[in-house]
């Protein structure tokens, strides 16, 4: 059987992505309170797989996912899309007027913020996790709320005050599944995801890219990152589209290596479909 990490409680949205991605059957899930245990779990081999976000389409990148997939040696070995809707619970029906706090995971609350600025008198704090937040509203007797899933509220016996609270309809994260192993990508519809440090120098970036642009290869993604122990100096994550079986993603990356400091390829994956929460 199969052990799945995910970051959170049961009922959180990374439960309900490594359910939509492996399926509900031979395998068993593995909550985790932070990230870096998921990829810990899965670096020791007390999991198979580990199922983290990577970016959210209204509230942007999960930036400790990135540090974590330098922190640590492991591949990535697919992803899926899973659109989010939420809900705001409460123990009781209370009226929004009554509520005194709401809880949820940042990422949650910045994906609600236009909801929650209209709350009075509100506070609002950052939990660990959307899941985690409904759990202790199911654990409180005031008139709290969380803001979790629909699954999270069938989990704690909690009721829907609110529903599609986000911001905006169309409200999608991307998750990536992670391995100690590497997998054979598929030969179409592939995605890779690579890490480079450039030397500081004018232009540098713009050759890097160039290598891409040059073999007509698409990329999807560009984030850059802190370097660590370098004042104001940055990684940068870029995801292709392509295969490290297709000559020209190979070319490019023999390129890139001759006018970088070091490139890391975190994995080459199948395109991930789209599942709703």
């Amino acid at each position: 059987m199969k052990v799945i990490a995910y970051q959170g409680e049961p009922g959180a949205y990374s439960e309900m992505a490594s359910l939509n991605y492996f399926g509900a059957k031979k395998i068993r899930l593995s909550p985790s309170v932070t990230f870096d245990s998921v990829f810990k779990k899965v670096s020791t081999g007390e999991a198979d797989y580990g199922v983290v976000p990577i970016e959210n389409s209204l509230y942007g990148s999960v930036f400790e996912t990135y540090d974590l997939l330098l922190n640590y040696t492991l591949k990535i070995i697919g992803e899926l899309n899973l659109q989010i809707h939420h809900y705001l619970l409460g123990k009781e029906n209370y009226k929004i007027s009554q509520i005194k706090r709401v809880y949820s995971h940042p990422q949650a609350l910045g994906q609600c913020s236009k909801f929650l600025t209209k709350l009075k008198n509100t506070e609002v704090i950052p939990e660990y996790d959307t899941a985690g937040a409904a759990k202790i509203v199911a654990g409180l007797e005031e008139p709290v709320a969380a803001i979790a899933s629909k699954n999270a509220a069938e989990k704690y016996k909690l009721k829907v005050i609110s529903s599609n609270i986000q911001n905006e309809k169309k409200n999608f994260t991307r998750f990536l599944v992670i391995s100690s192993k590497g997998v054979e990508a598929p030969v179409k519809d592939t995605k890779t995801s690579i890490c480079f440090d450039l030397v500081s120098t004018p232009g540098s970036l713009f050759r890097a890219l160039s290598v891409f642009a040059l073999r007509d290869i698409d990329l999807t993604k560009i984030e850059s990152r802190p370097k660590p122990a370098k004042t104001f100096q940055y990684l940068f994550y870029v995801d292709l589209k392509g295969s490290l079986n297709d000559k020209k993603v190979v070319n490019a990356l023999n390129h890139l290596k001759e006018i970088s400091n070091s490139v890391r390829i975190l994995g080459s994956y199948g395109i991930g479909k789209t599942f709703v929460s």
